[in-house]
């Protein structure tokens, strides 16, 4: 291995500010410098030594010995890749840790949000239900008021009518008590007429025997002349016209009695079974007025209780719909921290990526000095600088208070914090 006139010089750190690799030419020499945990190396001359790294152990100098520079290289190439497995290795568990408590944690759509909305859903057709419920409720009572109003124009119908039989049976009770007085004046014309005929039948029968006495105290005297009338003829003539006529007004009086008696009793019947009939449709348009009234009474307490079964569910749904917005929030919250936690852990991982970039170049180098290559000229291999890099954190948080489905305020808040 030919190490004349050259130079290399490697300084590895673990620090923020990365690795770094400078190759020199130099006209002596060169001796290979190895830390004892694989912290840190170094190949320079005699004359010339340069120490990187805050741990760097006490070296062994091996001066032209390639065995134990290359047993030395191997070892710290195997720190370093051990290293980097190691690191790799707990970025592995990091992540899997990470998308272990994003699953656990996380809400999931189809699973906590579907049953908010589905029972939501259930809800609203509640709502839905009872407001038709409500609505045919109030159909109903409109339907009973108009039924109601109804049997009332009925009822006020059958009372007139009530008061006009009322009013004929009066009359006919007029009526009634005037055929009573024609028929009471009947039979005192009757009696009177009667009292008459026995009077003239008594001054008759006194008048023949008055004539007889006085023809049978006088001289018969027999003269044709023509014949007298026979005054009992005429007498009986006379009786039994009057007789007649008396039978017959008695017998018209009694039948015209009769008749308007018979038509009046069939009035007073047809009216006494006319306002029973008004009275039961009566009593029964009461029993059904008053039944409507329970009814309509009933279904406004059925409304007022059902008006504040809704209000209840609106105020405990909207309630649960805040509790669950602010669950929202605050996971929505958790997942922007989780995001923040990530892309930190995705830079430090690049971080080491390229560390382990930059270490297997220069394993690649190492290997390539220790195989005899040639350096001619003077060339810089790899240079890494990272400065300090500041980042913020912005977080926006959304507060929303829904009722009844709508926003009814929102307030926004923003934090920024240093990272």
């Amino acid at each position: 291995m030919d190490f004349n006139n050259r130079i290399f010089h490697r300084s590895l750190s673990s620090s923020s500010q990365g690795p770094a690799l400078s190759i020199y030419r130099k006209g002596s020499a060169p001796s290979v410098y190895g830390g004892a945990g694989g912290h840190g190396t170094r190949i320079s001359t005699s004359r010339h030594m340069v120490n990187y790294g805050s741990d760097l152990a006490t070296g062994i100098l091996c001066a032209g010995n390639e065995k134990m520079t290359m047993q030395s290289l191997n070892d710290r190439l195997a720190s370093y890749l051990e290293k980097v497995r190691s690191l790799e290795q707990s970025n592995s568990k990091l992540e899997l840790q990470i998308k272990h408590w994003y699953e656990a944690n996380t809400p999931g759509t189809s699973r906590d949000h579907s049953a908010y909305w589905k029972q939501i859903q259930e809800l609203q057709n509640q709502i839905k239900d009872a407001q038709l419920q409500n609505a045919r409720c109030v159909l109903q009572i409109d339907n009973a008021k108009l039924a109601v109003e109804d049997f009332r124009l009925k009822f006020e119908a059958e009372r007139q009518l009530r008061l006009a039989v009322e009013a004929d049976l009066q009359g006919l009770h007029k009526v009634f008590d005037e055929l009573n007085l024609r028929k009471t004046d009947l039979e005192i014309q009757i009696e009177e007429l009667n009292k008459d005929r026995h009077l003239l039948q008594k001054e008759h029968e006194e008048e023949v025997k008055s004539l007889r006495a006085h023809l049978g105290k006088n001289v018969n005297v027999e003269v044709d002349a023509a014949p007298g009338l026979n005054l009992g003829a005429i007498m009986n003539e006379m009786r039994q016209k009057y007789e007649a006529m008396a039978q017959e007004n008695l017998q018209k009086a009694k039948e015209q009695y009769e008749l308007q008696s018979e038509t009046l009793q069939q009035q007073v019947t047809l009216s006494t079974e006319e306002l029973k009939g008004a009275k039961d449709e009566v009593k029964e348009l009461r029993n059904s007025c008053q039944s409507l009234d329970i009814e309509l009474q009933s279904q406004h307490n059925m409304k007022d209780a059902l008006e504040h079964t809704l209000e209840e569910t609106t105020a405990r749904y909207s309630s649960l719909l805040a509790n669950i917005q602010r669950q929202l929030n605050f996971l929505e919250d958790q997942l922007v921290q989780i995001r923040m936690d990530t892309e930190r852990q995705s830079n430090e991982y690049n971080i080491l990526l390229n560390i382990k970039t930059r270490l297997e170049q220069e394993i690649a180098t190492y290997r390539r000095l220790l195989e005899g290559e040639d350096v001619n000229t003077d060339y810089l291999l790899s240079t890494l600088e990272e400065g300090d890099i500041k980042k913020t954190r912005k977080i926006k948080t959304v507060v929303q208070e829904v009722v009844d489905g709508k926003v009814v305020s929102s307030e926004v808040r923003e934090v920024e914090e240093m990272i």
